[in-house]
């Protein structure tokens, strides 16, 4: 990210855009498959995702290039928030039971994510899709999938427990396509021996 981007997301916040509050369903549906309680919400923003880890009994580390946005987490018992540019950021390793990541896309982050998790570790991801019929999408393509990116991406390092694509409305009559993933890392053949 760059500095333009964390004026960007300040002004957002500080004007109060509106971001939606729900957290996702995949992540309420799946983040209870952590067998600890050690999180990561990558690129939190205002802390939605967060603030329901917390809530639900996880020890929650918050990154976001955004002051503004972590500055809602405040005070929230159970969260630690780190201002952070994710082009720079190198994740702890082997430290994470689960690692939640929405409506961010940066695909070099993926081997830092997957080193980031302890063997069977949750990595719980969702966001936009390229298709033809959306109507509100980041306009650049470089952050939003193709279709089956995150199967090929991840079936091979990870046990994938769910996919799904699918178009969704959002925001004011706005629809866009979007992918779901729930994956737990494998086993590393040390932890076998």
């Amino acid at each position: 990210m760059s500095i333009e981007d964390k004026i960007r997301w300040d002004e957002k916040y500080k004007n109060n855009h509106p971001i939606p509050i729900e957290v996702p369903e995949v992540v309420e549906k799946f983040s209870s498959l952590a067998t600890g309680d050690r999180a990561l919400d990558i690129a939190s923003g205002t802390g939605r995702n967060a603030k329901f880890l917390a809530k639900n009994g996880f020890m929650v580390d918050a990154l976001d290039i955004s002051p503004v946005g972590l500055s809602k987490l405040d005070g929230i018992d159970n969260i630690t928030t780190y201002e952070v540019d994710l082009d720079n950021y190198k994740l702890k390793e082997n430290f994470y039971d689960l690692i939640v990541c929405t409506y961010y896309l940066n695909r070099n982050l993926f081997p830092q994510i997957e080193n980031a998790l302890r063997d069977g570790g949750i990595f719980i991801f969702e966001t936009f899709m390229h298709h033809e019929e959306n109507t509100k999408v980041p306009s650049n393509k470089s952050f939003l999938l193709n279709k089956g990116e995150l199967e090929a991406t991840f079936n091979n390092r990870y046990e994938l427990l769910y996919i799904h694509e699918f178009m969704d409305n959002i925001l004011c009559g706005e629809k866009a396509m979007k992918a779901s993933m729930v994956a737990k890392k494998r086993l590393s053949k040390l932890s076998n021996l």
